[in-house]
């Protein structure tokens, strides 16, 4: 029963395989980054990070309990897959801007509300179920769960900095002159963005890990990428094999050596007393820089992918739809039904076959996120 786990591999690749139509020499895709297949990718890309997560919790090398394997592939994925999700949004809002009229009238409510939205709505469900399991806390920690100061939902840090970068792609296309400027702004924001980061130790409140900030820039490039699509593409078509190979030995590579600098412990320098406040921030940019091309390179690939391999089906459809609602809220289920929820206090049962553990992180996750989706819709009036 244990080796069952291991199906999830030909699953994963049977469920991106439905529906899909390859091309040969000279064709293309001609559906190319269209809002219907980004939205098929991202659907795919957040059921890799609910997996990202159960192979954290069951076979992480830092766990303190035994590890049971089976998602080993992907514990160390994580902000891979999340990095695709920055450069969509990058890439969609640019888009958005260029092609729809007065694209800036009602931005907030129609783009940020519906997140914020989202993030307290999952935050407060994930508070009320600390307090049931009788997490302890006082009423310091108490309101930093409410206002968000700390995650109620441990997995929640993605919406906040989606939030942070819609407000700077606000801020910079709407009040900076040239077009220039304006990406050279979001460049800029981004950039002092992660630099916080690099300089805020690992904590419990916000910017609390390298995780917040070492897949952002693939937002900025995303923008890069709608405003110079055209030019790119006609290159990358004209020396296709060499781009891939390319893009195929940079991420191996620069991923090989981001993995084995975060062993050295590169973003870890804090607890190191010998290392000086800007001898840690100068290591965590050392590895960060080879994180942040080995996930600009696998971002690549998915699109080279994308132009050769046209993917589709009612599954992932449905899933490019709830994709927010599924990444808040499928944490909750699984730290439940895990060896502690949130490393704090027992769970409720402990499910130690990782392939029962995927089933019941995934059935309860759909009808729960698209209940979310549906009172978002709701209360913003979306759709």
């Amino acid at each position: 029963m244990d080796k069952l786990i291991y199906l999830i591999y030909p699953v994963m690749i049977l469920v991106i395989a439905i529906g899909a139509r390859c091309f040969g020499r000279g064709e293309w895709n001609d559906e190319f980054m269209s809002l219907r297949q980004t939205k098929y990718i991202q659907g795919y890309m957040a059921i890799c990070i609910m997996l990202h997560h159960i192979g954290q919790e069951t076979c992480g090398s830092w766990q303190e309990y035994p590890l049971i394997h089976g998602l080993d592939f992907f514990i160390r994925l994580g902000y891979l897959f999340v990095s695709v999700f920055m450069m969509c949004s990058g890439y969609g809002l640019y888009k958005s801007y260029k092609n729809k009229e007065n694209y800036f009238s009602g931005f907030f409510k129609k783009r940020v509300l519906p997140i914020v939205f989202t993030f307290y709505t999952t935050g407060i469900v994930f508070l009320i179920v600390r307090i049931v399991m009788k997490e302890k806390m006082n009423a310091w920690k108490l309101f930093c769960y409410i206002t968000g100061l700390m995650q109620a939902d441990n997995y929640a840090w993605y919406a906040i900095t989606i939030t942070i970068f819609y407000v700077l792609f606000f801020l910079c296309f709407r009040f900076l002159k040239s077009e220039g400027a304006k990406i050279t702004g979001v460049v800029i924001g981004t950039f002092v963005y992660t630099f916080i980061g690099t300089c805020v130790n690992h904590n419990s409140y916000l910017m609390c890990g390298e995780w917040w900030y070492k897949s952002v820039h693939l937002f900025w490039i995303g923008i890069i990428l709608a405003k110079f699509e055209k030019g790119i593409l006609q290159s990358v078509k004209k020396k296709y094999p060499l781009y891939f190979a390319v893009v195929v030995v940079s991420m191996v590579l620069f991923f090989r050596i981001s993995e084995l600098l975060s062993d050295m412990g590169f973003y870890y320098g804090q607890y190191n007393p010998s290392f000086s406040f800007w001898e840690v921030v100068r290591n965590r940019w050392i590895v960060l820089v080879a994180h942040m091309m080995a996930s600009f390179n696998f971002v690549m690939l998915v699109l080279l992918l994308n132009l050769k391999i046209k993917i589709g089906n009612r599954f992932l459809g449905f899933m490019g739809t709830i994709t927010l609602e599924f990444y808040l809220i499928h944490g909750l289920i699984l730290e439940l039904f895990s060896y502690k929820f949130l490393d704090m206090v027992p769970s409720i049962v402990r499910i130690t076959n990782v392939a029962l553990l995927v089933l019941v992180v995934f059935l309860p996750t759909i009808p729960l996120a698209l209940g979310q989706k549906k009172l978002t819709d709701i209360v913003c009036k979306r759709g």
